[in-house]
């Protein structure tokens, strides 16, 4: 018997990721319809009643294809969204699929920025950061269920509704579903070039807050403690803790003070975002900001805040990278692997030690921005290299 170039999962079945892209691209425009009508339920994070609107949609679509759904709800975010397919296999851990609902613009958006396509890419709020990853994530199961392939283990989705917003609402209950998987697969958008994520900074946020005393700034400037003198020169210090060759940054982006030119500032504040490339980096970094101390002996230093997503470090990805390149290859596609300073929920799924691999969603340019887009053709890409990732982990 010749031997044959295509792989074989745990089952003992020819699995050709050339049949799945094929697939998939057969299906493109039935996809783009999907992906439209996902653009055209407007999601933001804040808005219960539009990301529940989107949370049904996408139950309905699981649905349609033998899902098992749960909505899970709360009392002011919207509802996410627990799917299985191929839940037979309960002895068998599942591959969880991540990605979140809500988006960050406004509900309106669409009348400024309709989905559109044009010079074959698709336009819309949210299409690129990620509902472009949603659907290609159910066209994966569809792709698998039409050749009537099955996956080792069950396949979970789990659409979060507040990512955008330090996913707080269901948290526990993600990272409950990441502690039974055997490995995670986030549909966030892809990097430049459709590299998939390997590595996320973990992101945080630390407050400062100095009190001093007020005073009149002309007949007796000497009697008060000047706040924004003192912060000031706790910046400078600030940003000498910074390592940026190493990807450890620290930013003062938001600093308020004073109340009129006449009076001594008795109190300011400044948020400094903060990037952390390794968990040894995020102890270092919180340590050294809670070890500050005032300058001016009397002023009074307050520090709150810290990192609140986890780094996702590149050992915990790089295996599953390497089956996903080899994956691509089949399929003609070369893909390669990029870092990035933006967090997602695959940095608290990471930070547990599951194998986590992100970026496996649409391809293009734009998140959080007006131009945001994904490219059309290579949508069923992405699709079938989920779903032969999902046949073969």
């Amino acid at each position: 018997m010749r031997p044959t170039t295509k792989p074989i999962d745990v089952q003992g079945n020819v699995i050709d990721p050339k049949a799945l892209l094929a697939y998939c691209e057969s299906e493109k425009d039935a996809l783009l319809r999907c992906l439209r009508q996902a653009v055209e339920i407007e999601s933001p994070s804040q808005n219960k009643a539009a990301v529940d609107r989107l949370a049904n949609f996408f139950a309905q679509e699981f649905k349609k294809r033998g899902a098992r759904v749960r909505l899970l709800s709360h009392a002011t975010a919207g509802s996410a969204v627990v799917a299985e397919f191929w839940g037979q296999a309960r002895r068998k851990q599942p591959i969880l699929l991540l990605g979140h609902l809500d988006t960050v613009w406004d509900v309106g958006t669409l009348a400024e920025m309709p989905f559109r396509v044009r010079g074959g890419r698709a336009y819309g709020p949210g299409i690129y950061d990620m509902k472009s990853g949603l659907v290609c994530g159910l066209w994966a199961v569809r792709a698998l269920q039409a050749l009537k392939i099955t996956p080792p283990g069950p396949v979970r989705f789990f659409l979060n509704a507040d990512e955008e917003v330090s996913s707080i609402a269901f948290r526990k209950e993600m990272l409950a579903e990441a502690r039974r998987a055997r490995a995670v697969l986030v549909l966030e958008p892809a990097a430049a070039r459709g590299a998939l994520k390997t590595a996320r900074k973990g992101v945080g946020e630390f407050k400062i807050t100095v009190r001093g005393r007020s005073a009149h700034a002309g007949v007796n400037p000497s009697a008060g403690v000047n706040a924004i003198s003192e912060l000031a020169r706790q910046v400078l210090r600030i940003e000498k803790l910074a390592r940026p060759r190493r990807g450890l940054t620290l930013n003062v982006d938001v600093i308020q003070g004073g109340t009129r030119s006449n009076v001594i500032p008795e109190l300011a504040t400044a948020c400094v975002d903060v990037r952390v490339p390794t968990a040894r980096d995020r102890e270092e970094i919180e340590r050294k900001m809670r070890a500050l101390r005032p300058i001016h002996p009397e002023a009074k230093l307050e520090i709150s805040g810290g990192v609140n997503r986890p780094p996702m470090e590149r050992k915990v990805a790089i295996a599953l990278f390497r089956k996903a390149r080899a994956l691509g290859r089949q399929m003609g596609l070369e893909l390669k692997e990029a870092a990035t300073g933006g967090g997602s929920d695959g940095n608290f799924t990471a930070a547990l030690g599951i194998p986590t691999l992100d970026g496996l969603g649409g391809t293009g340019d734009g998140a959080h921005a007006r131009h945001e887009h994904v490219i059309i053709r290579e949508l069923p890409q992405r699709a079938a290299l989920l779903a032969a990732l999902l046949a073969l982990l």
